[in-house]
């Protein structure tokens, strides 16, 4: 419950601009979903969905993103943290490439390999510049890895055998590669791969979504800088606590409506 604090917290201090708050609650215990229905009755939560079974994260995915309103989704567990500046730089990658289908605020080192469509494109590309080889130090992949749980050993074995590629497009960083842990994509995109065929919560299906927007031919890109942080079931030491109970903000108005979605990470249990 505190890390879902955490991670609301974090939304509502640090996004600024008009956007809608949908929870897909995936059948908590009680203490949550009366925090989230607290949250929602002091207007913090617009969309408040509280399954009586844990369906699962792919079949959690088929309902709350088939149902988010807008153009531009974007997606989050339960256990991330985002920080200031997060919204503007997604919808900054997001306009940089348009044909980008998964935008992930933070930088990752993912296998190319698992991105063939957006490699193809680059291939293709003159005023795109792409760099390759190690372009992540240990001392920023590690601290990530071992939010996810992994061993020190399993970690640095990955780092060690893959290269990162990172793009530059106007002046503008990214590396390729997405994670669905925390993405954004266009509505229009997710359309064409749902839905995700339902299997164990932790299993493969939650790559089908991945697999999907690849082969739909979109771009699968995530930032140089890094916008959030992915808590784990503990939180981090030296995290700071934004204020939860902070009125929601919205100073840059637009005429798009932006959602943000996550799900309780008891979405993770089979």
């Amino acid at each position: 419950l505190e890390v879902l604090k955490r991670c609301l917290g974090s939304i509502v201090a640090h996004t600024d601009g008009d956007y809608e708050l949908m929870v897909f609650d995936n059948a908590s215990c009680a203490e949550v979903r009366e925090y989230l229905l607290a949250e929602q009755a002091a207007g913090r939560i617009d969309y408040l969905t509280l399954a009586d079974r844990n369906l699962g994260k792919s079949a959690a995915w088929n309902i709350a993103l088939a149902a988010a309103p807008g153009e531009v989704v974007v997606y989050a567990d339960a256990d991330v943290y985002f920080h200031p500046g997060w919204l503007p730089a997604t919808l900054q990658a997001l306009e940089d490439f348009p044909n980008a289908g998964m935008v992930s605020a933070k930088p990752l080192l993912t296998p190319p390999e698992k991105s063939p469509a957006t490699l193809a494109w680059l291939e293709s590309q003159e005023r795109v510049a792409v760099e390759r080889g190690k372009l992540f130090p240990w001392e920023d992949y590690w601290p990530h890895a071992r939010s996810l749980g992994h061993e020190e050993s399993q970690a640095r074995d990955f780092w060690e055998q893959h290269q990162a590629v990172r793009i530059t497009r106007e002046g503008r960083e990214y590396f390729v590669g997405a994670v669905h842990f925390q993405f954004a994509a266009p509505k229009a995109a997710l359309q064409q791969a749902l839905p995700i065929p339902p299997e164990q919560p932790m299993g493969h299906a939650n790559f089908l979504l991945d697999i999907a927007l690849d082969e739909a031919g979109y771009l699968r890109l995530c930032t140089a800088e890094n916008y959030v942080d992915h808590m784990g079931n503990v939180l981090p030491e030296g995290l700071a606590a934004p204020d939860a109970g902070a009125p929601r903000r919205r100073r840059l108005p637009g005429p798009v409506v932006r959602l943000l979605e996550w799900q309780h990470n008891k979405s993770f249990e089979a």
